[in-house]
């Protein structure tokens, strides 16, 4: 079977360079910002430590700016992240986890006590509402 990987995930915003303003200050690093007519822009940007980007520009979509939802960015450690994220003034939701093994949404306050993968999330909105979910992945006690 063929290999498929996720390589950019397109991003609708309205104001194009204050989405890129607010990336970089999550630490994304900018990749491209190719303009070569006032119709066409694509700017890419990579999460820290991801093989995948995140596009966003002017002609890329006719999704409306802020209807991208609930894309995930996976950390290892949860209660860093969402330190760091808050500490940006990032205006995150509360930590969470699921409280048993069977992942039916039934989610308690906190990072899961045991640091289970996939187990513990936070989330947050870039300004055009287009929503990220954080999630623990490969937690190790430091």
């Amino acid at each position: 079977m063929s290999e498929f990987s996720i390589e950019v995930l397109t991003l609708p915003v309205a104001d194009v360079d204050r989405a890129v303003r607010f990336y970089r200050s999550l630490g994304f690093v900018l990749d491209v910002d190719y303009a070569p007519n006032d119709g066409f822009r694509v700017v890419q940007l990579t999460p820290p430590g991801s093989a995948a980007s995140i596009q966003l520009g002017v002609g890329l979509t006719g999704a409306a700016p802020g209807s991208a939802r609930d894309h995930y960015l996976v950390v290892a450690d949860i209660e860093a992240a969402h330190g760091e994220l808050a500490g940006r003034d990032v205006p995150v939701s509360a930590l969470r986890h699921k409280k048993s093994a069977d992942w039916q949404g039934d989610y308690a306050p906190g990072a899961d006590p045991d640091r289970r993968d996939y187990a513990s999330f936070f989330g947050f909105a870039d300004p055009d509402g287009n929503t990220w979910i954080v999630q623990e992945r490969g937690y190790t006690a430091r």
